[in-house]
């Protein structure tokens, strides 16, 4: 499967893009573009071609969208940083973005693809919603669109409203109003695909990878740690984990609906279930998940990666 990850990097979006790395087999990552959201695009830019470095892997990288459509950009250093990724102190990138936007590169990728391309969204969906309107024959080129965002019942930056989504809902709105299929990973199945704080203890004994994925996890569980929690949410991690053991999580068919306004409930999720008179809007929307095999998944990826680094 070839698949272009849409990203703002991020603890978690980099040990999904880890995770996907450790399984060529399941998946090819043909370019990563990256968008406003936990931090400035240009920090969350420089924090994917810095982790790429590090590991020796090349991958195209394309900067995109500095903010939403309609409103400012509000990123949240509570949980990242000030960088985005605070907490591994990486040498400074040397490779460089592609000179092409991101929507410009996500255009020209898919096309040039023999068979239509999976989407991985770990961000908000400004990059997506702005190639969608700008290039609407894009569509039948694109399988699907495997993301992390939005709620059944929840939110983690509004009572009903997880942040992807409420950073940019007007872009939310016209991807989940696209027609494509999505697979939708919200707050209720990353809740459950929890992993253990104890689980990646010993990763700081381990290879190249391991301990990069140790020095993330250490400073993205200081949230739990402060509230006495014993886990953590990789929650950027799940969509890929799906795509690689389908067989881990379970769901339902959905239609989601965008609320773009209100001091309450921008960026929530509006999910009823699908009726037969409205197939196109149906989204498959992940509510239960295994969080040991999730979590015995991403601990095997960071053994895989770490024998293919010098230590």
């Amino acid at each position: 499967m070839r698949i272009l990850i849409d990203c703002d990097p991020g603890h978690d979006d980099v040990l999904a893009i880890l995770l996907a790395l450790a399984h060529p087999e399941k998946m090819t990552i043909q370019g990563i573009t990256t968008v406003a959201g936990n931090s400035t695009v240009e920090h969350v830019t420089e924090n994917i071609l810095k982790v790429l470095d590090f590991i020796g892997v090349s991958i195209p990288v394309a900067m995109g969208c500095a903010r939403p459509i309609r409103r400012e950009p509000e990123p949240q250093p509570m949980a990242h940083g000030e960088s985005g990724m605070d907490g591994p102190v990486l040498p400074a990138a040397k490779s460089k973005a592609d000179q092409r936007h991101a929507v410009v590169f996500l255009q020209e990728e898919i096309m040039r693809q023999s068979e239509p391309v999976t989407i991985v969204s770990l961000a908000p969906m400004t990059n997506l919603a702005m190639l969608l309107t700008t290039y609407p024959e894009i569509k039948p080129h694109i399988k699907q669109i495997c993301m992390m965002g939005g709620s059944l019942h929840g939110g983690n930056i509004l009572p009903r409203s997880e942040f992807n989504i409420y950073h940019d809902p007007e872009a939310a709105k016209i991807v989940f109003e696209s027609g494509i299929p999505i697979i939708m990973s919200g707050l209720e199945v990353c809740a459950e695909a929890k992993t253990m704080l104890k689980d990646f203890e010993p990763l700081k004994h381990g290879g190249r990878v391991s301990r990069l994925a140790y020095e993330l996890m250490d400073y993205y569980s200081g949230y739990a740690r402060e509230r006495g929690w014993d886990y953590t949410n990789v929650f950027d991690a799940v969509p890929v984990a799906q795509m690689i053991q389908p067989e881990l999580f379970s769901g339902a068919q959905y239609r989601i609906d965008i609320e773009t306004e209100g001091a309450l409930c921008r960026g929530m999720t509006v999910a009823q279930p699908c009726e037969d008179s409205f197939p196109e809007r149906c989204v498959t929307v992940l509510e239960h998940g295994d969080g040991i095999r999730f979590s015995e998944l991403m601990l095997d990826a960071l053994r895989i990666l770490d024998q293919t680094q010098p230590d």
